[in-house]
């Protein structure tokens, strides 16, 4: 198996557990299931954070699967592209995890930052390793 598609499993499965999140946190607004007494939603709060931060797994993370999808193309993935993509998943994990449990927009865009690095790093050694060919 090539070494990349490791971290684009482990975003795909981040993406899945989310959908799970979002419709656990929809139940009892859909379907009346987990309803406090008083039949008010208990994720009412976060459900549009989560919604937001699943819509965000689609946003730049489709540039990281196009720099992947190129490396593992053109057989260039060493271990700085392997050592970018993991660390663009764990920023991505880290991500879902600022935006969902808190409202600080600050420290989310610092850990988009790392996530945006990595990616833009991704192309980098892509581009230059398809110079040197």
């Amino acid at each position: 198996m090539h070494p990349l598609i490791a971290p684009m499993s482990a975003h795909i499965a981040l993406t899945a557990f989310l959908y799970v999140l979002l419709t656990v946190a929809r139940a009892p607004k859909v379907w009346g299931i987990g309803k406090r007494r008083d039949g008010s939603n208990p994720w009412a709060a976060v459900e549009p954070r989560i919604s937001a931060n699943l819509s965000n797994q689609f946003e730049w993370p489709v540039i990281f699967y196009a720099a992947c999808l190129l490396l593992i193309q053109n057989q260039l993935a060493g271990t700085a592209a392997i050592w970018l993509a993991w660390i663009f998943v764990l920023g991505r994990v880290v991500h879902s995890g600022v935006q969902i449990l808190t409202t600080n927009v600050r420290l989310r865009g610092l850990v988009f930052t790392v996530n945006f690095l990595a990616t833009l790093g991704m192309w980098v050694v892509l581009v230059l390793s398809l110079q040197a060919k």
